[in-house]
């Protein structure tokens, strides 16, 4: 039976959702309830923040990376033996790309598609009545969409709340619970977002104080009472495996794998075999295909310049069975690594590309890729669909026809020219993928 949903959602990013969703997760969990988390959009860290507050896995939606029928796999796996699914949003509640109704990858999207309600984060510091406006704005902006109510952040005193509740009573708008100016509740981050759910230290007493502010704040049985909606459980259009035995890399350098590759994989059977590059382990020489994720090898490449056996193993495996790196992954199957100090350190030397976090430059966004030519990424011409996040830059000339991997757009179809690149059976990109996409 499907579990009803919730989303939390806010009118900007930085309004304060990663914590109300932590504190609601773990003070719902702490009173016996099975809840299970999910990630708005293509954000690869609070995943991992969910799963340590509900215990359970937590799958990203994303209503234009993903096709329908993966977007409702992944939405149903969500619901799986829970008695209540929250979905983070990323950035605003209408923020997306132009594209047709439904398909923007807005958080309103997820919320119109499985008809959950969406819970509003406002943070109210510097408003007061104005703030109901806001609120009102979000609700009334798409009509699919339906607010059951509000949490405000950051109130300064209990006047403060007495004024934005007058506003928001104006509009009609419940308040369902408010949370005090309170840094002591910020997780700590970095240039990718929020340092990793692994990395952050005493995480279960920070989740355990959020759970105690919830129980203090938080109307938690009127947040229950207002979930609604549903989806389907199912796995059919889950992703396919590139082998039955994968080496996966996993360790404080690689860590940025989206949960609904790896639940496809294990559906269709395949064995997931980690191995850590930080410990200089190597890839199983008796798995079918070696995959190293992104995470953050410039704030270890000294370590992974120095993992001999890591890099000989890596190398000896590329020889007769396919290795594909993202992001971070990309990065050290090039020839070099230049950390923020300007060092730089070799890398596994498998793809012509040196990569330099020296100077930082953001590069973000959806990219729709045509592969090249066939490897582990699927046939010459299969289209994909992932996402770039990060601050490296290539040194090495791009890539061209000869050795790029594939072709790619940003989302609304401009060009961008060859990226990645392939080398026998390696390839790499900077793009995370996500999906095979719809259409020719």
């Amino acid at each position: 039976m499907s579990a009803p949903g919730l989303l939390i959602a806010a009118p900007r990013s930085g309004s304060g959702k990663t914590t109300v969703t932590l504190a609601l997760m773990r003070a719902l969990r702490r009173r016996g309830m099975v809840v299970r988390g999910a990630k708005c959009g293509p954000d690869y860290i609070d995943p991992a923040f969910h799963e340590a507050a509900t215990g359970h896995p937590s799958l990203n939606l994303d209503s234009f990376a993903m096709p329908d029928p993966l977007l409702d796999a992944c939405a149903g796996l969500s619901t799986r033996d829970a008695a209540l699914v929250i979905a983070e949003g990323s950035m605003g509640l209408h923020d997306g790309i132009v594209a047709g109704e439904g398909r923007t990858g807005a958080n309103a999207d997820i919320a119109a598609r499985y008809g959950w309600p969406v819970l509003l984060v406002l943070d109210v510091s510097g408003a007061a009545q104005s703030a109901a406006a806001v609120a009102l704005g979000c609700a009334a902006y798409d009509p699919r969409i339906r607010v059951a109510g509000v949490v405000l952040n950051k109130v300064a005193s209990p006047r403060h709340r007495r004024l934005v509740e007058a506003g928001l009573s104006r509009i009609g708008m419940k308040v369902l619970g408010a949370f005090p100016r309170e840094a002591g509740l910020v997780l700590p981050e970095r240039h990718l977002g929020l340092v990793q759910a692994g990395e952050t230290a005493d995480l279960e007493a920070r989740l355990d104080r959020l759970a105690d502010l919830a129980e203090a704040s938080l109307d938690l049985d009127g947040i229950v009472a207002a979930a609604g909606g549903r989806a389907e459980a199912g796995t059919g259009a889950l992703p396919s495996p590139p082998a039955q035995r994968v080496a996966v890399a996993r360790d404080a350098a690689f860590s940025f794998l989206y949960p609904h590759m790896l639940a496809g994989w294990r559906a269709a059977g395949a064995e997931i075999v980690p191995f850590s590059p930080l410990a200089d382990e190597a890839p199983d020489l008796s798995c079918g295909a070696c995959w190293l994720p992104g995470g953050y090898p410039e704030l270890h490449a000294g370590r992974l310049a120095a993992a001999s056996r890591f890099r000989e193993g890596l190398r000896r495996f590329a020889e007769d069975r396919p290795v594909h790196g993202e992001c971070g992954g990309y990065m050290v199957l090039g020839e070099s690594l230049e950390d923020a100090d300007g060092i730089t350190h070799p890398m596994a030397g498998l793809l012509p590309v040196a990569t330099s976090y020296a100077k930082r430059r953001l590069h973000l966004g959806y990219r729709v890729a045509r592969v090249v030519e066939a490897g582990l990424l699927g046939a010459a011409g299969t289209r994909l669909v992932g996402h770039e996040f990060h601050y490296a830059s290539e040194l090495t000339p791009p890539p061209d026809a000869a050795n790029a991997l594939a072709r790619v757009t940003d989302a609304e179809g401009t060009p961008l020219g060859f990226a990645g690149h392939r080398r026998g059976r390696v390839t790499g990109t900077f793009f995370h993928l996500i999906a095979e996409a719809d259409g020719a």
